[in-house]
């Protein structure tokens, strides 16, 4: 198949998930919309698993993660990331933070998704012209330390523009971490993406937003390079499992439905780090849920995997991640941070 067929086929696959997730029930994923919002915000997270919400307080690029995690240390840093998706479906991210006299912490995030253009077709299968497909938030971070305690929150506008089927909306995040005194240990909390739709894509359409409740931990043992993080998502649901019975009278069907360790491994997200020195990092995660969902029966691709790394080089730090969805590839992350002050002090 010439690739540029099947990058169209792809592309208007996942738009059409996202406008019209009424017509697939039978997927976890597609119920709701805005689920772009789910997609890994930083070369970081994208590498520990694809959520992550306790590691990272030198990392602004862990914003969008958990607001709870902006503190003093990111004044003036400016993070570039830049997510390459499936068939050129590409997200790029910026994010700024600056403590402001008097007015404490506060970090903005702009993320841009976008899906290009696509061929579009009317019910009979003629083709009636192409349109582009296109996403974006931006919040606005806020933070506060008590002791050993931090909490955030974050105000967000959501906009989705596919189309001729637009909505919006105006969602919150809320985080809270505990920072060990003497240990290199980070518990932490969030609920994101509550709010409520301010436009749907048609009058009769019901959206749901994408509503999640994270609880995670971040711990290094004090006499080993590693850093090891255990996050736990999906906790407002019920139901993470999709099993279908009718599947198992096809010839040669051996699924068995997944039972309760399921449920409870579907919402865990690992990640580790090997922190070879404070200018070279190695990451990797493991994601269980998509490992599950979009694995293949005869060859997995490293599906729900993923892997990176981190290097500085003097005021600039660079990230890099890569995670497996499926035997067809992954996704691609890189991202650039530094710090604007020191720009500033060598111009002047």
């Amino acid at each position: 198949m010439n690739p540029e067929v099947l990058k169209q086929i792809v592309r208007s696959v996942l738009v059409a998930g996202l406008f019209i997730p009424q017509l697939l029930t039978a997927q976890l994923g597609g119920q709701r919309a805005f689920e772009f919002l789910n997609l890994p915000n930083s070369a970081r997270q994208a590498a520990l698993g694809g959520v992550n919400l306790t590691s990272g307080w030198s990392d602004p690029g862990m914003l969008a993660s958990n607001p709870a995690l902006l503190n003093g240390d990111w004044h003036n840093e400016l993070v570039i990331d830049r997510l390459g998706y499936f068939a050129d479906i590409a997200q790029t991210s910026v994010s700024y933070a600056r403590n402001i006299e008097k007015a404490g912490l506060w970090a903005a995030n702009l993320t841009y998704l976008n899906y290009g253009t696509i061929e579009g077709y009317d019910e009979n299968g003629f083709l009636n012209g192409d349109f582009k497909a296109s996403e974006f938030v931006f919040g606005l971070s806020h933070s506060m330390a008590f002791g050993p305690f931090q909490a955030g929150s974050t105000l967000k506008i959501a906009a989705s523009d596919l189309g001729s089927y637009k909505a919006s909306a105006l969602l919150f995040d809320f985080g809270g971490t505990f920072k060990h005194p003497e240990k290199d240990l980070t518990v932490g909390l969030a609920v994101k993406n509550l709010g409520v739709l301010l436009s749907d894509y048609t009058e009769d359409n019901q959206s749901e937003l994408p509503l999640d409740v994270q609880l995670g931990v971040t711990y290094k043992p004090e006499f080993m390079p590693f850093r090891f993080s255990l996050t736990a998502r999906n906790l407002n649901r019920s139901d993470v499992v999709f099993f279908d019975p009718k599947a198992n009278t096809l010839v040669g069907a051996t699924e068995k439905e997944p039972g309760f360790s399921e449920e409870v491994f579907r919402r865990l997200v690992f990640g580790t780090e090997l922190l070879l020195s404070d200018n070279f990092q190695l990451r990797f995660g493991y994601n269980h849920l998509l490992r599950k969902e979009l694995k293949q029966e005869a060859a997995s691709g490293g599906a729900g995997f993923s892997f990176g790394l981190m290097f500085k080089v003097k005021r600039f730090e660079f990230s890099y991640a890569r995670a497996l969805y499926h035997s067809a590839g992954g996704s691609n992350t890189i991202q650039l941070t530094t710090n604007l002050s020191g720009i500033v002090k060598k111009k002047n």
